[in-house]
């Protein structure tokens, strides 16, 4: 019950689409656009957030009225509907000959994702105010090192970049908010002007690695030759401080040559 990603990522391949939320207003706003996008793909959708760091403290939030969620959400009329008079079978398994298909359909579902996340986010902020968009950088721009992050480890991530900063490194960090489907070019957009990526991953595959750090390092596979070192932390729900962040940071920052590319951090010896 406490906070990592295993869960939900041990999903990650089921065709849900997965958005990790920062913060309570987030997850708030998360839910109706969920209803929206899984409405229009037919597919579900994860809303993940931290366990007690975030549904168990605190914080103040701007509640959505419900007349303005009408407005935003369009009445439903389902494609597919249980009707006694016409009776049909729903979720059973497919053969061979119908499989692959499906499968197929899914996959597609899941491409066209990416713009109708957009969009609905998009549609989203001109009624409530609020966007999030698939990612969030932040002083990325001329940014030398860019940490990765997902999660409420994001908001510490900014407030180590905001310090550092003024201490004159250029350093920035990316959120990742959507996960499936993955937003691989506008990952790309933003950590290919870096000179190092690190990541940092609050969940393990074992026997690999961080899994958002396998997902970055697809991103920029092939197309630049950035060294990308992912850091493990924050597992079971031990605390990711802005100490750990700014050890994570400086390692990224002193290590030219890295000699592990998979790193634990706060691991008791």
């Amino acid at each position: 019950i406490w906070t990592d990603q295993n869960d939900s990522l041990s999903q990650r391949d089921v065709g849900w689409l997965q958005i990790y939320c920062e913060s309570n207003q987030e997850t708030q706003d998360t839910i109706p656009q969920a209803f929206k996008i899984a409405e229009e793909l037919q597919m579900p959708v994860m809303i993940v957030l931290d366990a007690f760091f975030l549904s168990h403290t605190y914080e103040i939030v701007d509640i959505i009225k419900k007349e303005d969620v009408r407005k935003f959400l369009p009445e439903y009329k389902p494609d597919i509907k249980i009707d006694t008079k016409d009776p049909h079978s729903f979720g059973n398994l497919g053969a061979p000959d119908v499989y692959m298909e499906l499968r197929y359909m899914i996959q597609e579902a899941m491409e066209k994702g990416i713009e109708v996340v957009k969009r609905v986010d998009k549609e989203f902020e001109e009624i409530f105010g609020r966007g999030y968009g698939l990612i969030e950088p932040y002083k990325c721009d001329d940014a030398d090192t860019i940490l990765v992050t997902s999660g409420t480890v994001s908001s510490t991530t900014r407030a180590v970049i905001d310090q550092m900063r003024d201490e004159g490194i250029k350093i920035g960090s990316l959120k990742i908010r959507v996960f499936r489907p993955f937003p691989f070019e506008e990952v790309f957009e933003v950590l290919s002007k870096a000179k190092k990526v690190a990541v940092i991953d609050r969940n393990i595959s074992f026997g690999n690695g961080g899994i958002f750090y396998q997902e970055i390092k697809s991103a920029l596979y092939g197309r630049t030759d950035i060294p990308i070192v992912g850091y493990i932390a924050g597992l079971g729900g031990r605390d990711i401080t802005p100490s750990v962040v700014r050890e994570i940071a400086d390692k990224a920052i002193g290590d030219d040559k890295p000699e592990r590319y998979i790193n634990w951090i706060g691991v008791k010896k």
